[in-house]
């Protein structure tokens, strides 16, 4: 019920104010107020609601005027008058505000527990798997998932995943691009895609009634890409430009250079395309990748917020007649660690170093185990749906050995930070920092520490408070749409099902100190990846550094 207030001035007859019937041509109900300014009160107000429909010329209305006071009313200044003949409906006439209105339908209140929707799994006859869980939210999020990350780029194919992230939703064979953004545009849609090094991801997000028209735009955008040429030109520009912003990011250019040094074979393949690469990247061989490695047995339909039987029906034709045969080679991850330094003129040294946890989350206790550690040692600011998630962002290092964080009794240390990056079979975990060129050596000294600091049991306050925030971010992140949908599909490609999220939230609560222990000692069992930039001549040598890890 929406009102609206009515300033009269003192003076002005309510007839004249209220001849022109186009003042009321909506059938509201108002709340009119009468205002008088005067020096004992500056307003007195009194209100009197009425229906003022537009057939009505001269409508009935009570108004209160207090420049005349009446022993009757009991207020002094207060009296009221009829603006018209017809007779005043009096205001204890009216309804009480609780009073069910005629030919209103409420909706049932809602439960004080709702039941999450379980996920279900149908695999077509190709392979092609199809899952959703259905949500209370009016909004749904559906991705696809291909199992073809920058992991099965081959020498004549680097930079393929780069590439193909810049030209989703570009022109397919049924649609132009500008066709593509017309139709996002009008179901106020939102639409992603994203490449890792294990898998490429295109997510759609928008109201429930418009599924029929996500399933089938992102479909079309996935199976149909025409890789016109002169599209795929314009975004090898754009990837050049992005190469040059980047190679003046020292963080994400240590990241690279931990994988590119660390790994030996198709792990050490860079998320970045090289501008090699860039030179021999073209829409034939975007067409070659497509047609190796987008197969039906690789591909995850996933969607959260819709019903499983509708989803089937409107994707099941689409994906139907995908290939089932795939040309590429499982990969394999080959971790060898080692020593990468470049000199740059950023007047600071940024280092990180990196030791591997072998099995990744095909072992999926010392994963979570990794994750919690990461958080004893200050968490981070991302916590992503992974397989099944997978925290990779930096966080801030909280000092294990003084319960003070390293930048407050460093300040010469400008930053100070854990990392994790856990795959399928692989993980890594390490701690980056920069320092000024004349405290790097004292800086690599506090990370040496750090790092070794847990390799003893942690308190147990610390610990309880890792592991309650690592539930926290688990839970946080899945109230996300296009996060749960994207656990769904990367869960399906990791493990061929979904597991419940209770089942990882045990698996945190029964991680004791032994526990990170364990996990520690296998970091530092694995050969050490050191990668340096800026000026890099005042660090210790690898060989000086690798030694402190072998003691353990």
């Amino acid at each position: 019920m929406s009102r609206a207030g009515i300033l009269i001035p003192r003076g002005v007859s309510l007839d004249l104010f209220f001849s022109n019937s186009h003042h009321f041509s909506f059938s509201r109900i108002f709340t009119i107020f009468a205002f008088h300014r005067s020096k004992s009160s500056p307003f007195q107000v009194c209100t009197e609601r009425r229906r003022l429909d537009s057939g009505l010329s001269s409508p009935s209305v009570l108004f209160f005027r207090s420049d005349d006071c009446s022993a009757r009313t009991g207020c002094r200044g207060l009296a009221r008058y009829a603006s018209t003949s017809a007779a005043a409906t009096k205001s204890s006439s009216l309804p009480p505000l609780d009073f069910p209105l005629e030919n209103i339908v409420l909706p049932p209140p809602l439960p004080d527990s709702i039941e999450l929707g379980k996920t279900k799994i149908t695999t077509l006859p190709n392979g092609l798997r199809i899952a959703s869980e259905t949500s209370a939210n009016p909004a749904a999020s559906i991705g696809l998932y291909v199992d073809a990350g920058s992991i099965y780029e081959s020498p004549a194919s680097y930079g393929a995943t780069h590439l193909l992230e810049r030209m989703a939703y570009k022109t397919t064979i049924n649609r132009s691009h500008l066709r593509v953004v017309r139709e996002v545009e009008a179901i106020g849609g939102n639409i992603t895609a994203s490449s890792s090094r294990e898998r490429m991801s295109y997510t759609s997000a928008a109201l429930k009634t418009y599924v029929p028209q996500m399933v089938e735009l992102l479909v079309d955008c996935v199976r149909n890409q025409a890789f016109l040429d002169w599209e795929v030109n314009e975004q090898l520009l754009k990837v050049r430009a992005e190469i040059s912003e980047y190679s003046k990011n020292p963080h994400r250019l240590l990241l690279e250079a931990i994988h590119s040094t660390g790994y030996s074979g198709a792990y050490a393949n860079c998320l970045l395309a090289s501008e090699a690469a860039v030179s021999r990247l073209n829409s034939n061989v975007l067409e070659n990748f497509v047609s190796e490695h987008y197969s039906a047995p690789r591909i995850v339909l996933a969607a959260s917020g819709v019903e499983h039987e509708k989803l089937l029906e409107y994707a099941e034709p689409l994906l139907s007649d995908m290939p089932k045969d795939s040309k590429s080679v499982p990969a394999k991850p080959m971790y060898t660690g080692g020593d990468f330094r470049s000199q740059g003129d950023s007047g600071m040294t940024h280092f990180a170093l990196a030791f591997e946890l072998p099995g990744g989350w095909t072992k999926e206790k010392d994963a979570i185990t990794l994750t919690v550690l990461k958080m004893l040692m200050g968490g981070g600011r991302s916590f992503s749906a992974g397989s099944p998630f997978s925290a990779s962002g930096p966080g801030k290092v909280v000092s294990l050995t003084s319960g003070l964080g390293p930048l407050k009794e460093h300040p010469q240390i400008r930053s100070f930070s854990a990392f994790s990056s856990i795959y399928n079979h692989t993980g890594l975990f390490g701690i980056q920092a920069t320092a000024e060129t004349k405290s790097a050596p004292e800086a690599m000294d506090i990370v040496c520490r750090e790092l070794l600091a847990v390799t003893s049991p942690a308190d147990k306050v610390k610990l309880e408070r890792a592991k309650q925030a690592t539930k926290s971010a688990i839970l946080m992140n899945l109230e996300s749409r296009m996060v749960a949908s994207e656990d769904i599909g990367k869960q399906i490609l990791t493990y061929g099902e979904r597991k419940p999220v209770e089942q990882y939230l045990n698996a945190v609560d029964q991680i004791t100190a032994n526990d990170i222990v364990t996990v520690a000692k296998k970091l530092f069992s694995s050969p050490l990846t050191l990668a340096c930039y800026g000026d890099v001549y005042h660090l210790p040598c690898y060989d000086a550094v690798s030694s402190r890890f072998r003691r353990i």
